[in-house]
């Protein structure tokens, strides 16, 4: 059955009421076999608004096989999770130890409309069942609706959309492209080899997703037509041109008509029009761009959405022309809409507070509100430092009480309740210092977490503790006395201790094991410590690791005088000089002249002439795994060993 065809069926029945809109999207999977992911937006009264509501509709429970013996297999065969954790701890979704998906749920008596965003569904405690080799009870069953699970008898997983968190996760899906691979095309017998040119951006596609495209299946479907409208300032509306076209693409710009000038020029021929908005104009004229009229639309009107492009606040008058489009009807030009009263306003935002539209913080509220409905949360930050950079806010800590839950949503689901929003202001500390601002500054609530927070914040100290244990009973002896050494070059400030140590070992003897045990050890004492490696997929390898031309900003085109493209009194430069150790892996595949820049660099920060300013560093690799040409050919694996004995003798 195709998908339009299902939601026709789901509509005819009614299962969830009526049905305003929906869009759907075909994902493909790593194994290649489609799934969607469907949105449904129910009409005001058939939304599910109290946990009876979501009771009658969605289940976490195992069906009585003696009430309904087909869903209760149904459901054991398809809607099961895992089991996982202590019970089979091969499972795919186990991480560290922990179920990614964070099964087994608990226990609940009644469902709980909304915690952090989304509902805990009620999984009341019964009997085990055994079902294969394992007994499973409520605490392993995804949700799922009952006549969807007869009527198909296969995985679909229905939730209830209790935040704009399952929206966003949606939309991801529609926009971040086809799955990318690099391959080299080389002609057979050729010597000569271009880096650049011989690595080529391809699009991999897997044979059901081709199958899918060839048949010309649609991928994803909204019920809905969006319409873009312009929003721009007088004689500003973007232009396209080619260099040395400049000239000709600004008079072909005056003479060609935006959405926003035709809806002016409508106005001023049209009265009857007077009572529409620019937002809802789409849903009664189509804009023709091959004259840029609006006409008259014939049909389809009440399955059309217009809108407006979200403008920067930094945009300072854009952004008040988009608040007075959104509230004004019928202008004729700019200056109609500048006109409050007979009387002309200098700036759109003069009109605004005459047209009663900036009283007290009110828009920063709404500007927050409408953020957060498609928005990250460290998107969110952003805009609340802005706001309190810019804003004029006059009652700061009212608009953060307001939109702490938003503005702290990632932290509390990464961390807790309690300390999520320490986190989140703590974030919002570093970025108020572009604004020369301060939490202590606004009357906001002051914290304790070190400045560098943002690098630190997807570890917790507790967790990163108890990882250390764990890794530390695992270490051999050999591994062990590594992980004392540095760590006694760490902590220990004598003079005679050494700085710079090499992890020589082939592959397979456990350096990577080694380099996270050291990083969780020193990130458990609080402390920080930047892991980076000379390749990207090196880096993928250590915990919180980046590429070294990510962290020091070497340049691309290296010599013997290169210098790194990182400036004192910076963040990161602070980062760099409050941390403990770097681990550097795959050392041996970086050039010379890169050690010589993080060098001068290191020294330059630290204002210490001891090699790397002083700084404790780890270099790891196998030399044995070094190419016979490196870098531009013009080297072979003397660079490599020269660059050994130069650093450690």
């Amino acid at each position: 059955m195709k998908l339009k065809e299902l939601l026709e069926d789901i509509c005819k029945h009614g299962i969830f009421g009526t049905i305003l809109a929906y869009i759907y999207v075909i994902e493909f999977q790593k194994r290649g076999l489609p799934h969607s992911h469907i949105l449904l937006t129910l009409d005001s009264e058939s939304k599910l608004r109290t946990k009876d509501d979501i009771d009658k509709f969605v289940s976490a429970e195992l069906p009585d096989p003696c009430t309904d013996l087909r869903l209760f297999q149904i459901v054991t065969k398809c809607m099961v999770h895992g089991p996982c954790g202590a019970i089979n701890i091969n499972s795919p979704c186990m991480i560290d130890g922990q179920c990614c998906k964070s099964f087994p749920k608990q226990f609940k008596d009644d469902t709980e409309e909304n915690v952090n965003g989304y509902p805990i569904y009620r999984r009341r405690a019964t009997e085990p069942v055994k079902e294969g080799k394992y007994s499973i009870d409520n605490r392993w069953a995804v949700p799922y609706n009952s006549w969807l699970l007869k009527k198909f008898n296969a995985h679909i997983n229905v939730e209830v959309c209790a935040s704009v968190k399952s929206v966003k996760y949606l939309y991801k899906y529609v926009y971040k492209g086809h799955d990318a691979a690099s391959f080299k095309i080389q002609k057979g017998g050729a010597l000569d080899h271009d880096e650049i040119l011989s690595f080529v951006e391809g699009r991999y596609v897997r044979a059901p997703e081709a199958m899918w495209r060839l048949n010309e299946f649609n991928l994803s479907h909204k019920s809905h037509t969006v319409v873009r409208l312009a929003v721009h300032l007088p004689q500003q509306q973007p232009i396209v041109y080619q260099d040395g076209q400049e000239a000709q693409a600004i008079e072909r710009a005056a003479l060609r008509k935006t959405t926003l000038t035709s809806w002016f020029e409508l106005n001023k021929n049209d009265p009857s029009v007077h009572n529409i908005s620019y937002s809802d104009i789409p849903q009664y004229y189509v804009f023709d761009k091959s004259t840029t009229n609006w006409k008259k639309r014939q049909r389809g009107g009440q399955n059309v959405i217009g809108r407006l492009p979200v403008v920067s606040i930094l945009d300072t008058e854009r952004y008040y022309l988009r608040m007075l489009l959104l509230s004004k009807s019928g202008a004729i030009s700019f200056d109609d809409i500048l006109t409050v009263n007979g009387l002309r306003c200098i700036t759109f935002q003069q009109a605004c507070q005459e047209y009663g539209l900036l009283r007290g913080d009110q828009q920063w509220h709404d500007a927050l509100n409408e953020a957060a409905q498609y928005q990250s949360p460290r998107q969110l930050r952003m805009l609340f430092a802005m706001i309190c950079g810019f804003g004029e806010v006059e009652d700061v800590s009212y608009l953060w009480v307001q939109h702490q839950v938003s503005l702290c949503e990632d932290f509390v689901h990464r961390y807790s309740e309690q300390t999520g929003p320490h986190y989140a202001l703590a974030d919002i500390e570093e970025l108020l210092t572009s604004y020369n601002l301060s939490l202590q500054k606004l009357h906001l609530p002051t914290v304790d977490l070190p400045a560098s927070v943002l690098e630190r914040a997807n570890f917790d100290v507790v967790e990163e503790q108890a990882k250390a244990n764990s890794y530390a009973m695992q270490l051999n002896s050999q591994q062990r006395n590594v992980v004392e050494i540095l760590l006694s070059a760490v902590y220990n400030n004598a003079a005679d201790t050494p700085k710079c140590y090499f992890l020589d070992g082939p592959a397979g003897t456990g350096k990577t094991f080694v380099y996270s045990t050291l990083l969780h050890t020193i990130r458990g004492r609080g402390d920080d410590v930047i892991p980076v490696a000379s390749t990207g997929i090196a880096a993928t390898l250590l915990i919180g690791g980046r590429t070294v031309h990510s962290v020091f900003k070497i340049p691309i085109d290296l010599n013997a005088t290169s210098t790194c493209n990182l400036k004192p009194n910076t963040k990161e430069a602070d980062i760099i000089l409050k941390t403990k150790l770097i681990v550097w892996d795959e050392a041996p595949m970086t050039h010379v002249h890169a050690f010589l820049a993080v060098d001068r660099l290191l020294q330059d920060l630290t204002k210490c002439k001891e090699p790397f300013g002083g700084k404790v560093i780890l270099l790891g690799g196998d030399f044995r795994q070094v190419l016979p040409v490196i870098l531009r050919g013009s080297r072979t694996l003397t660079v490599a060993r020269s660059l050994k004995n130069k650093l450690f003798g």
